[in-house]
């Protein structure tokens, strides 16, 4: 359930204009319900849609199915639903194996477990990781 209506305003020029790079960029005629929701607010869609191109859809440092692994875990983390099924079906249009989704998933485990753990016994960080030592 939405907290708004998904937005009608494709007849606002920044929503056509975003929404055309969004099939461009992608190559797809498809506009997925997160940009239809956000363009309630036309210059918010656009903001984050240049966000998004900017670092995911355009070689950077690390590559495109890394980058979609990493927003695999932080939606995981922050318990997103629709970011985790969005970059799961991106990470596998790059290329994510069933094997490395096995081995991603463990490891995202394995980090909240550690995590928790640490948390739990607040255990005070070692000056070796001080970067300021």
């Amino acid at each position: 359930m939405s907290t708004i209506k998904k937005t009608t305003k494709e007849d606002d020029q920044v929503v056509k204009e975003t929404y055309q790079d969004i099939r461009d960029t992608r190559n797809t005629d498809y506009i997925g319900n997160f940009w239809k929701y956000l363009a309630f607010d036309p210059s918010l869609l656009k903001e984050v849609w240049s966000d998004v191109k900017n670092l995911m859809t355009k070689e950077t440092l690390i590559d495109k199915k890394s980058k979609e692994m990493i927003y695999m875990a932080v939606s995981i983390t922050n318990n997103c639903s629709y970011c985790t099924h969005s970059h799961t079906a991106s990470a596998k249009k790059l290329g994510m194996t069933d094997e490395e989704h096995t081995e991603f998933l463990k490891i995202v485990a394995l980090a909240a477990k550690t995590n928790q753990l640490v948390n739990g016994l607040q255990v005070p960080v070692d000056e070796i990781f001080d970067a300021d030592k």
